[in-house]
């Protein structure tokens, strides 16, 4: 599961950066560069561009990004991925709706000015060029910056789930890297406690079998002493 989410966030991020790239490309070079050129120049160039854009390379992230989007939420919704969960739903949000102007503006405007037909046969270039230039530059940089903040929203939320992802596995590892309790040195623990206390046990009888024989070695003497008639006759004689 985490691999899947992982893959498909990168993969999500990757498609929808393509598409701010291009239409950014779009706004601030493609459009410039042709409003400094003739009616018939810009007329043809489009027509030709809008043919050309129809390919698998521009359609698979173009279409392909809503379905990945989709389910890096319901990933991160299920999953591990839920503190990125607002920035990915505020990506497929702002997807969808630079999607709908391309579907509901930039189409139709590309449709019309392929149906105006052949450049060199259309009558009046400038006001095809007037028709169509104005309008489509306008929703280009609309859309554009509708991809540029989905991208932007899928690259912080691929940092916030990173730092998501390493915290777990941080504590993953410390909790398995904690000692167990050492079951069998608490045993030797307690079996040293109690040989210790009976080695103080036999040394205390040893100390009061020591006062004892002190004890009754003095007093034998002392008894000796007194009751000995050849010392006393020795004293009295003195």
């Amino acid at each position: 599961m985490k691999h899947l989410q992982t893959g498909t966030l990168l993969a999500a991020t990757l498609s929808t950066g393509l598409m701010a790239g291009l239409f950014a490309a779009f706004a601030y070079s493609v459009m410039p560069g042709l409003a400094r050129s003739s009616d018939h120049t810009l007329v043809e160039a489009m027509q030709a561009i809008n043919k050309a854009i129809i390919n698998p390379v521009f359609m698979f992230p173009f279409l392909g990004s809503i379905p990945l989007l989709g389910l890096t939420v319901v990933l991160a919704w299920r999953g591990h991925g839920r503190p990125a969960l607002p920035w990915l739903i505020a990506a497929l949000a702002l997807y969808l709706v630079a999607f709908a102007v391309t579907s509901g503006v930039s189409v139709p405007l590309n449709d019309e000015l392929a149906h105006a037909g052949d450049p060199d046969h259309i009558k009046d270039l400038e006001t095809v060029r007037v028709h169509f230039e104005a309008k489509w530059v306008t929703w280009n940089i609309v859309r554009a910056l509708l991809h540029t903040g989905a991208f932007a929203c899928l690259a912080w939320a691929l940092i916030v789930y990173g730092a998501h992802r390493l915290q777990e596995n941080t504590s993953t590892n410390a909790s398995s890297q904690t000692p167990a309790p050492d079951f069998h040195a608490s045993a030797f623990g307690l079996r040293d406690a109690a040989d210790q206390a009976d080695l103080d046990r036999k040394r205390e009888a040893s100390h009061h079998a020591h006062d004892g024989f002190l004890h009754a070695a003095g007093q034998q003497m002392l008894r000796r002493h007194d009751f000995n008639p050849a010392e006393r006759t020795s004293t009295n004689g003195t």
